[in-house]
């Protein structure tokens, strides 16, 4: 292939911590390629497709991989699985950790902090939003909550308009001067599972196949786990 050619991805957040790595091993092996990157919660990337905007490749939730593969958007065979991300906490690296080992210990430490931040456009804060109905804590935690539509929960802890973030722990770590503690229980934990996908109407399949194989070498899978992201088979 003669010239540059681009590569345009639509990626949700929960990959985004781990990709710098992975794009510039990707890039050394195909110089020719100029990759364009957009990061979005899954839902605000499920609105930009059904506009029209577009693209070679997209990693998203299954379940949307899925359902755009049976409406033809995305080639079927071009399905790539990638990883399984959980939701967890953090707080200011001077704050005491939180108890948050098992359901009763997390309702009470949500109870418990000033406000809690969470993204109402991104899978972890949907779901977190069921979460705290099931626990009937809800009108607390909406009446104190620190709410962003998308982007990192975690840059709330900094600012001082939040003491737990909750997020995607992959997520979490894409913010400097942050902790991590750890992931929700098991009660109250939501899985959520990632796929790759070639477009149907990409302009440049070849180098889409080529990123999508690229996720899933030893070194990319290596550089996923790093991040708190479980690989699947």
């Amino acid at each position: 292939m003669s010239g540059n050619t681009t590569l345009r991805v639509f990626s949700a957040l929960a990959v985004r911590a781990p990709f710098d790595a992975l794009e510039q091993a990707f890039l050394q092996q195909h110089p020719h390629c100029e990759l364009t990157l957009e990061w979005n919660p899954t839902s605000v990337i499920e609105k930009k497709i059904a506009a029209g905007a577009p693209a070679d490749a997209a990693i998203l939730t299954v379940p949307v991989i899925e359902r755009l593969i049976e409406e033809g958007v995305i080639i079927a065979d071009s399905r790539v699985d990638l990883v399984d991300s959980r939701i967890g906490l953090a707080i200011l690296p001077d704050a005491v950790a939180p108890d948050i080992s098992s359901l009763s210990a997390l309702k009470q430490t949500l109870l418990a902090a000033r406000s809690v931040a969470w993204s109402l456009g991104g899978a972890s804060g949907i779901y977190f939003q069921t979460l705290i109905e099931r626990l009937g804590i809800e009108a607390e935690m909406t009446s104190r909550g620190t709410t962003i539509p998308e982007g990192f929960t975690a840059s709330q802890l900094l600012t001082g308009k939040a003491d737990l973030a909750l997020q995607q722990i992959s997520e979490l770590l894409m913010v400097p001067g942050v902790k991590v503690i750890g992931p929700l229980p098991d009660e109250a934990q939501k899985v959520t599972a990632f796929a790759g996908g070639i477009f149907r109407a990409a302009a440049n399949p070849q180098d889409a196949a080529a990123l999508l194989a690229s996720l899933r070498t030893p070194q990319a899978r290596a550089t996923f786990e790093s991040f708190g992201l479980t690989c699947r088979e």
